[in-house]
């Protein structure tokens, strides 16, 4: 059969693949379902907006963020410290692949410092993500990554006490069980990212906010260090985990996977920006990722990929319901016009 011949028979095969079998964003998968099982959609039902009850909750945390001093007081001198927790991806997103930076100024926290919009009066970004340090390094307030944290807070004038929102990206080393599996990968992540959450409650016990994203694409992967269908399915243990504490909101009952998400032991959670696409296949909103804008392994974002999370991080907390008001600085008191 002809090359040409046997390309088209490929691709025709491709496009013939029900919808079951394909890894479509769950943004854009709707109430359709990975693998005829896993319903898409950030949120329950297909959606990604929060549900009503729980975003409420949401609001009334971000209501009660305010700038506190090292002792974790009230005060107007005071600052709201947001943390970053995660992996190697997640400190060159956010800040530079070094932990302490300085940050570079295509990373999320470069191009903040560079906005107007954002709070530079009380707001403190503090990258605490560090190369190598997987979902397991983690999982523990024990564990010395915490330490690590605690020294960059503190050579930088700041406290524990005072961090009050967190972004977290996470994923294992090495994955090697995917989905629909019960031993899937998935959801061991689940169960990770709920001892994650109860983590930074021990570690920062004013936290009120904490932020979820997943992967970036991992199709162009050489090593086997975390690829696809993995990363694609980290997404799938973030809507679970978020989903538990709905749950848990409405009915008490503590998901087995996840434990208790309740808010004496863990922040609200919810989604930051949802990252994944499909390589060069553009998803609803246009979203791509090429081979270029990763490094040589396929895996670690290149600095083209690094602004791009940059620039969907910093879109996402600057219009959030519950981070704009903590997030951007406040707009100067209107002057009463004087009367004649």
């Amino acid at each position: 059969m002809p090359m040409r011949a046997t390309l088209t028979v490929v691709g025709s095969l491709l496009l013939a693949l029900p919808l079951a079998a394909q890894r479509i964003p769950l943004n854009d998968l709707g109430s359709n379902k990975y693998l005829g099982q896993f319903e898409g959609g950030l949120y329950e039902h297909g959606t990604n907006l929060p549900p009503a009850d729980h975003e409420a909750i949401g609001l009334g945390q971000a209501a009660q963020v305010r700038p506190l001093d090292r002792n974790g007081k009230p005060s107007a001198s005071g600052k709201i410290v947001m943390v970053s927790v995660g992996m190697s991806n997640t400190t060159q997103e956010f800040c530079a692949a070094n932990t302490v930076g300085p940050c570079t100024s295509w990373s999320f926290s470069g191009q903040a410092a560079a906005d107007a919009a954002v709070n530079h009066t009380t707001l403190a970004i503090v990258n605490g993500a560090r190369g190598g340090q997987a979902a397991d390094s983690w999982e523990s307030p024990a564990q010395p990554d915490w330490d690590g944290v605690k020294t960059i807070l503190t050579n930088a004038g700041l406290s524990e006490a005072q961090v009050q929102a967190a972004w977290i990206k996470q994923a294992n080393k090495q994955p090697s069980t995917s989905l629909p599996s019960s031993n899937a990968d998935a959801y061991r992540l689940v169960g990770q990212l709920g001892n994650i959450a109860r983590a930074l409650k021990v570690r920062y016990p004013n936290i009120r906010l904490a932020y979820f994203s997943s992967r970036i694409y991992a199709g162009y992967a050489t090593t086997t260090l975390n690829p696809e269908p993995y990363a694609y399915e980290t997404a799938f243990a973030v809507k679970w985990l978020i989903q538990a504490q709905i749950e848990q909101e409405r009915s008490g009952k503590i998901d087995a996977l996840a434990g208790d998400l309740g808010p004496a032991v863990a922040p609200w959670l919810s989604w930051s920006a949802y990252l994944w696409a499909d390589g060069l296949t553009p998803r609803s909103d246009g979203l791509t990722w090429a081979r270029n804008e990763l490094e040589s392994d396929g895996t670690h974002p290149a600095q083209a990929a690094e602004q791009k999370v940059g620039s969907m991080l910093l879109a996402f907390f600057e219009s959030d319901a519950t981070t704009k008001g903590w997030f951007l600085e406040a707009p100067p008191p209107r002057r009463r016009a004087a009367k004649n």
